[in-house]
């Protein structure tokens, strides 16, 4: 790996105002991302999972450049992109890009797909060739005919395959995906998850891949982020997560996996309740209120991530490891 990760994200933090009356103040701030430190190394595949609701969208588009950060430090090959001029951070965002959830909904329909795949040189100034176009169509399993559809005549998985193009249009060295495969039926979504690998080895890609789906991040991951109402409570290497999961979060997510050998006996904690709203936050460490081994150590103060064992591979927040 290289000593400078190609991302770096540092004590992130993201919040929204939530306006009400008739002047529409801001009442509150509704954090969705609060103190992340995350990092991608090249040619790394880093997983972000979590329940619905726990920020792994908006960090996602935080890392993109998509949405402006209420604190911390984002660094691309080292480099802080606050301290960047309008024209060098325009300039970095290249290295980074994003696959979206909803394949149909990230496409233009008054556009076909040639014109999707020429937006990114036309945002950046650059022109637009033909032969490339044509690359890209061909790189992501797409026909050059392709290119003068539009978006309703094509199917779910084709759609998702124009917006992978549409990504790698610039040779970006990191790509967040954001639940690339959720939208998909199962047997395209297996199609699309060999792409993602061969681009990957092919092209030397990192990607910063965001899903719900814990049976594909254990078989793509490198490394795995879990998050709980915007904030990591748990990360370490793919295998060393799934074999020894520490934090009790992380337990009650792996005990949901459906067993493919249902009688064996295993022991099964699921998770009780409902994730707190993010305006509503509990006190001390958000988990507490769902956990089954809280103390009253839990509800008074928030566990900060500590090393487990003796590197800084594994790390986990709770007061009870």
């Amino acid at each position: 790996m290289s000593a400078i990760p190609l991302l770096q994200a540092e004590g992130l933090s993201v919040g929204f105002p939530v306006r009400g009356g008739l002047l529409r103040r801001e009442l509150a701030r509704l954090r969705a991302v609060d103190r992340v430190d995350v990092q991608v190394a090249a040619g790394e595949v880093l997983g972000i999972v979590g329940e619905s609701g726990c920020g792994k969208t908006t960090l996602g588009r935080a890392l993109v450049g998509l949405v402006e950060p209420d604190a911390g430090t984002l660094r691309v090959e080292g480099r802080d992109v606050a301290t960047l001029s309008r024209e060098e951070r325009r300039a970095l965002t290249r290295d980074v890009q994003m696959v979206f959830q909803d394949p149909f909904a990230s496409l233009n329909p008054r556009k076909r797909v040639r014109q999707a795949l020429a937006l990114p040189f036309e945002a950046h100034g650059l022109p637009v060739d033909e032969a490339r176009l044509r690359e890209l169509a061909e790189l992501v399993g797409l026909a050059p005919e392709h290119l003068e559809r539009w978006p309703h005549e094509l199917s779910g998985g084709q759609r998702q395959r124009v917006g992978i193009a549409r990504a790698l249009a610039l040779q970006p060295k990191v790509v967040v995906l954001d639940e690339p495969l959720s939208a998909l039926d199962m047997s395209v979504q297996s199609q699309v998850l060999n792409l993602l690998v061969d681009l990957q080895e092919r092209l030397a890609l990192s990607y910063v891949f965001i899903s719900h789906d814990l049976s594909v991040v254990a078989w793509l991951c490198d490394r795995v982020a879990v998050m709980y109402l915007g904030r990591v409570v748990e990360s370490a290497p793919a295998p060393t997560l799934f074999a020894s999961p520490r934090h009790p979060y992380t337990q009650a997510l792996l005990a949901a996996v459906p067993d493919p050998v249902p009688h064996r006996g295993r022991t099964r904690h699921p998770l009780q309740g409902d994730v707190p709203g993010p305006l509503q936050a509990p006190a001390g460490c958000a988990f507490h209120t769902r956990c089954p081994l809280a103390q009253p150590r839990c509800r008074e103060s928030v566990p900060e991530l500590r090393r487990i064992g003796d590197t800084d591979m594994h790390l986990a927040a709770c007061h009870l490891l």
